[in-house]
């Protein structure tokens, strides 16, 4: 396992919907295993496939001192709203008051193609939601009031970080289709 660079704001994969897992090996296993330490490394409360230039859908969380990953997630959110700040370790040093669903249950697979039910409140709900828009495409500046979002793309551009060119992209040996 080795810690990753982190694909940041502006690399066209973190806008591109991830593509099902199918093939639950060895490569994934090592992919849990980057995301993990490169989430740890960070340090962050999750990341997701796709800010490792791996468009797969998988993610690993740390909330509470409890590290896990979902495969293949699907949500069921709560009508309950909570309001917070939120960052991404693709959008470095900056956060901004996101609102989202207070309780999630998310359904997916482990590493191993087993089933999993994840449950959570609050920052775990927060998370899950945060890195199932990863998978999907979507970044938390997506989910602004208009006004917010103008200003976090003003801090955004502003970012010394802003504009470097991407790292070199690692395809992935897995099959992104079943058609294969």
């Amino acid at each position: 396992m080795s810690v990753t660079p982190i694909r940041l704001f502006g690399d066209p994969v973190l806008r591109t919907p991830a593509e099902p897992v199918v093939d639950f090996d060895a490569e994934l296993r090592r992919l849990v295993g980057d995301l993990t330490d490169t989430m740890l490394d960070a340090p962050g409360a999750g990341l997701a496939a796709p800010q490792l230039g791996v468009s797969l859908r998988v993610f690993t969380y740390d909330v509470d001192d409890e590290i896990g990953h979902l495969i293949n997630p699907v949500l069921d959110l709560s009508d309950e709203m909570q309001e917070g700040d939120e960052g991404c370790l693709s959008v470095p040093d900056l956060a901004f008051n996101t609102r989202r669903s207070m309780r999630v249950v998310a359904k997916g697979m482990n590493m191993h193609g087993e089933p999993v039910v994840l449950e959570g409140s609050e920052l775990l709900a927060r998370c899950i939601q945060h890195e199932t828009d990863h998978l999907d495409g979507i970044m938390f500046v997506d989910r602004l009031d208009a006004e917010t979002r103008k200003e976090a793309m003003k801090a955004i551009r502003e970012a010394e970080w802003f504009g470097q060119p991407p790292a070199q992209v690692k395809l992935s040996p897995h099959r992104i289709s079943s058609r294969w």
